[in-house]
């Protein structure tokens, strides 16, 4: 009798332990990124007029060039250039279009005063480039401003890598893009003050890994400076 008691208790007990190690598993698998249902439904909430761009590991979305809005977004910088406005927001480019505004591709030599919050830095033989959708921008210290540029010559896209993980950058107290633009700039300012490299006018003659090791320190203090400015940095 005690027996047959203690195996039923065991079944029980086994019973009981897989209906928690399955919600357990279920649990992981509804939560976790890796998940494929939680990535399709992840991908559904995207624009169908948005693509993502994957190159040189940028992995950001953006809307393709020719959608067409009604109006700018709340935060957008005018540009003037050859007598034609462009309006710029987030590294994305726009044209009066009519009544409405077409999303376009900028024109080389254009000038903005401040990087999109989503870039990466690419150096190519001792330059930095940054780039966001499908956009290269170079600093130039004569207009104070990044100017939209050609893509480097001979530029190979696979070998091609980020120098380290780029910074994103949010504003944690509702600072608007010229805020944005102005605590940007000051902290580089203070960053290279503090480790005696700027990356804009990097070293000539140095080694990759030493420019490595310098960027990288560069990108410490950017990411300490911004953070007392009220901006959730990784």
């Amino acid at each position: 009798m005690k027996k047959n008691q203690l195996v039923k208790m065991m079944i029980l007990l086994l019973s009981l332990f897989g209906f928690m190690s399955t919600q357990v598993y279920a649990d992981r698998n509804k939560n976790y990124p890796d998940n494929k249902k939680y990535q399709q439904n992840f991908k559904q909430k995207i624009p169908k007029n948005y693509r993502f761009d994957s190159r040189y590991q940028h992995d950001h979305y953006y809307p393709s060039t020719g959608f067409r809005l009604k109006r700018l977004p709340s935060s957008y910088f005018e540009i003037q250039f050859r007598s034609r406005p462009y309006y710029y927001n987030r590294g994305i480019w726009y044209l009066r279009a009519g009544s409405q505004f077409v999303v376009t591709i900028p024109p080389i030599g254009i000038v903005v005063p401040f990087l999109p919050n989503f870039y990466t830095t690419l150096w190519i033989s001792g330059v930095p480039y940054y780039y966001a959708n499908n956009v290269y921008y170079v600093w130039q210290p004569d207009r104070n401003g990044y100017i939209v540029t050609n893509p480097p010559k001979d530029i190979n896209e696979e070998e091609t890598r980020p120098l380290v993980e780029q910074l994103f950058i949010y504003p944690k107290q509702e600072q608007n893009e010229k805020q944005q633009a102005d605590d940007r700039f000051q902290c580089h300012q203070w960053s290279v003050a503090q480790t005696n490299y700027d990356p804009s006018e990097p070293p000539e003659n140095m080694k990759q890994s030493e420019l490595s090791v310098k960027y990288e320190n560069y990108q410490k203090a950017m990411k300490a400076c911004l953070e007392g400015r009220g901006y959730s940095v990784r």
